[in-house]
């Protein structure tokens, strides 16, 4: 599964250009690389997506000002929560994995057997009620409350 469009580099690509670089810094100036916080790639999907926050957090199952202190950079969130947001706003794997990274979580790992099935929703366009019923099926935790 590849992570670029015809527009973005690919990732070796990119690799041989950095230890090329004199310096990770001008390296990451040249092509636009920064930390993303959560709340700014939240509101880039939002975006991208033409969603409204109000509903991916009730979707969520998110109480209302936590979702909108999350959304607004105030207070960050757990693994399950973000996960209940990308599942929420149908997130792709990648997208997941990128929202994971900017909470500073742990991303999915295929070889545990509750991420393995949570890969599999969100590969198959599952939404957060379908995953946390195939996580109940399968006897393991489920994601919302």
């Amino acid at each position: 599964m590849g992570e670029s469009s015809a527009s973005e580099p690919l990732t070796e690509e990119l690799l041989k250009e950095l230890l090329a670089a004199p310096d990770p810094v001008s390296f990451a100036e040249e092509h636009g690389i920064a930390h993303r916080t959560l709340s700014e790639y939240l509101n880039q999907l939002l975006d991208e997506k033409g969603l409204k926050r109000s509903d991916v957090v009730h979707a969520a199952g998110i109480n209302d000002t936590f979702g909108y202190q999350i959304f607004k950079g105030q207070r960050g969130a757990g693994r399950d929560k973000v996960l209940c947001l990308a599942l929420s706003m149908g997130c792709d794997l990648i997208e997941t994995r990128r929202l994971l990274q900017a909470a500073g979580v742990n991303e999915l790992y295929c070889k545990d057997r509750r991420d393995a099935i949570i890969i599999f929703c969100i590969d198959h366009g599952y939404g957060l009620q379908r995953t946390d019923e195939e996580l109940y099926r399968l006897g393991e935790e489920t994601l919302g409350e």
